[in-house]
């Protein structure tokens, strides 16, 4: 959700700036071409590699398809993509883009993830104790988002950390766990979290914390602080 979503080009809030000012409300539609598929009740009744991808200000990426290959689905048309239109995403059980089983929304092109081993200082604290001190660190940047310092877990005080019931998907990341910390019987939830089985993308912080700095305290050494 790049363009339109954080602080991308097209967002309210853009990052940047444009040289002219564009027109409010821009629509950019673009033809994506992988195979996307859509399974309701154990088949595929979406199989194409014609979708469209819409970028619309203050809503979730969304595929677009031309009109005679959606079925009986329940759609809308896409005014400014004649002939295509959109299905609401909970109208089928599972999305696939090139195989890859997609939760929420579609991945976008424009969304990028680099992470970079790094000498940044991280020092984590709660109710006084110490979870982690360190220079060795992974720094994440990812578009829209602030930039995040990661560690491996070797250099936390993992034995204060409790995995708490707590999920969240990411389509960039993975599936996120998520870890309270448990100190003199208290229990602090969800400070951290991680991801234990990322995309290729993001391999490099697989099974790495980073801490939620609204919930322990934490001194991280980022870029501009």
């Amino acid at each position: 959700m790049s363009l339109v979503a954080g602080r991308g080009p097209l967002s309210v809030d853009p990052a940047g700036w444009f040289s002219s000012p564009l027109p409010t409300e821009v629509v950019f539609v673009e033809p994506h071409p992988r195979r996307i598929q859509a399974i309701l009740n154990g088949r595929a009744v979406i199989d194409t590699e014609h979708a469209l991808l819409v970028h619309r200000p203050g809503h979730a990426l969304s595929y677009a398809f031309p009109a005679e290959e959606v079925a009986a689905l329940p759609h809308d048309t896409v005014c400014e993509a004649p002939g295509y239109v959109h299905v609401p995403w909970g109208a089928v059980d599972v999305w696939l883009e090139e195989g890859r089983t997609l939760v929420h929304y579609p991945p976008n092109p424009y969304h990028r993830v680099d992470c970079r081993p790094t000498r940044r200082g991280l020092r984590v604290t709660m109710a006084g104790v110490v979870l982690v001190d360190t220079g060795d660190t992974v720094i994440v940047f990812e578009t829209s988002l602030a930039p995040r310092l990661y560690v491996n877990p070797t250099l936390v005080r993992t034995e204060l950390l409790r995995r708490s019931e707590t999920a969240s998907y990411c389509n960039y990341k993975g599936e996120a766990t998520y870890w309270s910390t448990v100190i003199d019987d208290t229990v602090y939830a969800d400070a951290a979290w991680s991801y234990e089985d990322t995309p290729p993308e993001t391999l490099p912080i697989r099974g790495f914390l980073s801490f939620d700095e609204t919930r322990v305290d934490v001194i991280a050494e980022l870029p501009g602080g």
